[in-house]
């Protein structure tokens, strides 16, 4: 079983910046792609950011373009999501998960990290 352990949610205020990590255990993990979610009280959960690991393609919500970035650590099993300007509206549960194959959805999912900005 593949488990994604997440690390480095906090408080900050506005205009702050905060590196969400997430590392996967599993030895034998073979994956085609990491992304984060995020889920803010009372709303559906969003995509955020997604990474391909072949060839490090990299995709974007268009509320977090140019605040954020996704980047990986392949000799780590690590997948981070750099968070720069960040606004009140970014708050929420930040969630990492795994795709295996291109086709079809996130197979793994993290415990959740807290990420709160005030304003």
């Amino acid at each position: 079983q593949v488990q994604l352990v997440e690390s480095g949610g906090g408080l900050v205020q506005a205009g702050g910046s905060l590196r969400l990590s997430c590392a996967a255990t599993s030895r034998t993990f073979t994956q085609y792609a990491m992304g984060w979610f995020r889920q803010a009280p009372g709303k559906e959960r969003q995509f955020v950011a997604a990474i391909i690991w072949t060839d490090g393609s990299t995709y974007y919500a268009d509320s977090v373009k140019g605040r954020f970035t996704i980047s990986t650590d392949n000799a780590k099993n690590t997948v981070y999501l750099q968070m720069n300007s960040l606004k009140p509206d970014d708050t929420a549960v930040y969630y990492c998960a795994a795709k295996k194959y291109a086709t079809g959805g996130y197979d793994y999912w993290g415990q959740g990290t807290q990420v709160t900005v005030s304003s």
